[in-house]
């Protein structure tokens, strides 16, 4: 948004004469919201934030000391409601759950992504959420199922580990530990969504493609006032060329599984794959099957969902094992204890290992995949805390605030993976027996590949460990953990680490 400053100040006294004399003769029932920040007339907070120069999170970080654990944004014409209070977060998402269980009208961007509205995370709560949900998680995101693609891990596990070593020996030990990450979770989700073999070129192409899907989603201002759309025309036909070019490129893909689906002896590399639940789906009060356009969003979700939350949690796992080694030597200790010598470890190890699943669950209260939940919205006009919440807020859940909260968390700031070891504290990350962190989210809207993410962020961080030391580049050098706003919140300054192969 801060590009966008010159623009604003040009645009400004138009939109507000211009909506203002269009609001003057309505008027609504006044509501009990949440207090909140004084905004201007019609535009309310939406150029505060904009113009503030700082990511958003931290601007609602220095909101909740003024205003508390529930507030309200008035931005332009959308109402955002921000929850970080766990007590707040389990009345709405588990006690209220049926209430807060829907999403609010997406943006025009989003509408154009999500297939008008045609996934699991964006439906409506209703028939389409269920039956895409329930086909999800039953068919594919299950215990049983995650099991199938065992192989598929190892396989990313051992590329993902000679490509490490490859770089450092190429670099004097430096590696970047995001990109290979992500590389190799990618790999994975590509194998498990379209159970086609793909050389290293197309695995790229098509990553490069969905991280640009990734940047046209970032919200602009005409999605807050939409009498700005004149001025936002060729950010517009940049989001039709890039949906074009993610339909050109996974069609093909989908096309090819198509082709061999249910026969034996193809030359599919997996048996199955989540693209075969698809084909011929019934989608309750839907006649038809999904369109091949249809297909590319529930593809694209599944890769983004499970890609750059798992690489980005690994990238804050290193750097937090550098700083602290002597939590990296106790891991390793316990791996090297669990698995013996000359052995790589696998799925089945990790379930044996108490301090590398502490290390994991800390890891996902300090740095949660993502600082919010994604966007909920009442299905009915209700209260929260006291507060009038109408169906037509956003309500943002800030993950974040709530395992920063120093009322809900001893030493919030520190990194100590001790909390969680030997029955010390617990945490239900599910949100069912009470909110004290929400890494996936809680309640009906809850991540649905919960599961297949902690298996994976687990296992790679287990065998990165296992098969290198890590330790900061240059050396002698602190790591940075200033955060940076993406799809995920990630490193500012992308963590370049040194690595020392194990003997």
């Amino acid at each position: 948004m801060d590009s966008l400053s010159s623009l604003l100040l040009l645009v400004i006294p138009l939109v507000l004469v211009f909506l203002l004399s269009r609001s003057s003769s309505s008027s609504k029932k006044k509501l009990n919201l949440p207090p909140g920040p004084p905004g201007y007339p019609v535009v309310g907070n939406l150029f505060q934030v904009a113009l503030s120069g700082k990511p958003f999170f931290q601007y609602i970080r220095d909101l909740i000391p003024v205003y508390g654990r529930i507030f309200t944004l008035r931005m332009g014409t959308r109402t955002m409601i921000v929850v970080s209070s766990n007590e707040l977060a389990y009345e709405a998402l588990i006690e209220k759950g049926p209430i807060f269980a829907t999403r609010p009208m997406e943006n025009p961007t989003r509408t154009i992504f999500s297939a008008n509205k045609f996934s699991v995370n964006a439906a409506y709560y209703g028939p389409v959420w269920r039956s895409l949900r329930k086909n999800m998680v039953q068919n594919m995101l299950s215990n049983a199922r995650i099991r199938e693609f065992r192989k598929t891990r190892d396989l990313a596990m051992d590329r993902l580990v000679d490509r490490i070593a490859a770089e450092g020996a190429a670099n004097g030990g430096a590696v970047w530990v995001l990109r290979n990450a992500r590389f190799a979770v990618f790999c994975i989700l590509l194998d498990m969504c379209f159970g086609v073999e793909m050389d290293e070129k197309t695995i790229q192409s098509v990553d490069d493609m969905m991280k640009s899907v990734l940047i046209v989603l970032d919200p602009r201002m005409d999605d807050f006032l939409p009498i700005l759309s004149p001025f936002f025309g060729k950010q517009r036909k940049k989001v039709q060329e890039v949906r074009k070019r993610q339909i050109e490129t996974l069609v093909p893909l989908i096309e090819k599984r198509r082709e061999n689906w249910g026969k034996s002896g193809s030359n599919n590399s997996n048996s199955f794959a989540y693209l075969d639940t698809l084909f011929d789906l019934k989608v309750e009060g839907r006649k038809s099957a999904p369109t091949n356009e249809e297909l590319v969003t529930l593809c694209s979700e599944f890769l983004n969902g499970g890609t750059d939350t798992t690489a980005t949690a690994l990238e804050w796992a290193v750097g937090r094992l550098i700083e602290n080694p002597t939590i990296q030597s106790r891991l390793y200790d316990e791996i090297r204890a669990t698995v013996g010598e000359g052995k790589k470890v696998d799925e089945k190890d990790v379930e044996r290992m108490p301090y590398l699943n502490a290390v994991v669950k800390e890891l996902l209260r300090k740095h949660p995949p993502t600082y919010f939940a994604l966007t909920h919205a009442a299905t009915e006009a209700t209260r929260l805390g006291g507060y009038d919440i109408p169906t037509e807020a956003s309500v943002e859940f800030f993950s974040a605030g709530i395992a920063e909260d120093p009322e809900v968390w001893a030493d919030p700031e520190r990194f100590d993976p001790e909390r969680f070891y030997g029955g010390k504290e617990e945490a239900d990350i599910t949100g069912v027996t009470g909110v004290k962190m929400m890494p996936f989210g809680v309640g009906r809207r809850i991540c649905p590949g919960l599961g297949m993410a902690t298996v994976h962020v687990n296992l790679m961080l287990a065998r990165m460990v296992q098969e290198f030391e890590w330790s900061a580049f240059p050396a002698g050098g602190k790591v940075d953990f200033t955060e940076k706003l993406e799809f995920t919140v990630v490193m500012k300054n992308s963590l370049r680490a040194r690595i020392t192969p194990r003997g």
